[in-house]
């Protein structure tokens, strides 16, 4: 498989978790760097989240910088950017394909 589809699959297996998707939601509506617990906005340990956080870090759809005990999390666009373009690319192939007659 080439990059483009090995990268779009690592995006959507990090979005496949509900936890994950409420993370990503909860630092857009945010607005701004998290430098707080996530756990208290989640029904989940902070094991759990740290683990969740960490595959999301991973794929680089939110960005993490250490302060002394505390890391401040937030959205990273480009990663957000990266799968909007790959759903673009989708769309536009199905357009394409609605031609078809099976």
């Amino acid at each position: 498989f080439n990059e483009s589809l090995q990268q779009a699959a690592v995006y959507f297996k990090a979005l496949s978790h509900p936890a994950r998707l409420a993370i990503i939601n909860y630092l857009i509506e945010t607005g701004s760097c998290i430098t707080g617990d996530i756990t208290d906005e989640l029904p989940l340990s902070r094991t759990t989240v740290s683990q969740h956080l960490q595959e999301l870090k991973d794929c680089n759809l939110i960005q993490g910088t250490v302060e002394g005990v505390k890391v401040n999390y937030c959205i990273n666009a480009i990663g957000l950017e990266d799968i909007i373009a790959i759903l673009k690319d989708i769309t536009s192939k199905l357009e394409q394909s609605k031609s078809c007659k099976c």
